[in-house]
């Protein structure tokens, strides 16, 4: 998916559009089952407002912003059970580490998968990383509502 297919799905816009691609992927797990999982990319320009400020001289991506990088592109493992006028909103964030810094000119890339659904709610877990390093990993839920 492109930046636009992405918008279809995400009603994030402007500077809190936080993913640029995305695709569903097939994996063999460690358990041997196939499993459907979210690949996206952001690439991390150095000018994005979160990084103003955080570190001057140092600029590295705040932990927050990881997570909801990892939240966006599971959402579009979620398409299928979204109808118009939904919202995926985070519930839960648990078991987040933080394992290595992310920079201006690194390409974050994550891989997230559903691990359990109960309408509203879905439960996922997922991994970021820069040149195969895994920068953060997470444990993370979502409802899906009716806009207001």
């Amino acid at each position: 998916m492109n930046k636009q297919e992405i918008m279809n799905i995400l009603p994030h816009r402007d500077n809190m559009l936080l993913v640029e691609e995305a695709e569903i992927i097939e994996e063999e797990g460690k358990d041997g089952e196939m499993h459907t999982m979210s690949h996206g990319k952001y690439h991390v320009r150095g000018d994005e407002f979160f990084l103003q400020g955080h570190f001057p001289g140092n600029p590295i991506v705040p932990g927050v912003i990881l997570c909801e990088m990892l939240a966006q592109s599971t959402c579009v493992l979620l398409q299928s059970a979204m109808e118009e006028g939904m919202t995926s909103l985070f519930t839960g964030l648990k078991e987040v580490k933080f394992k290595n810094p992310v920079r201006p000119g690194d390409t974050f890339e994550t891989k997230c998968e559903i691990t359990k659904s109960k309408p509203p709610f879905y439960f996922a877990k997922g991994k970021g990383f820069v040149n195969g390093k895994v920068a953060v990993q997470a444990e993370f839920s979502f409802a899906l509502v009716k806009e207001k």
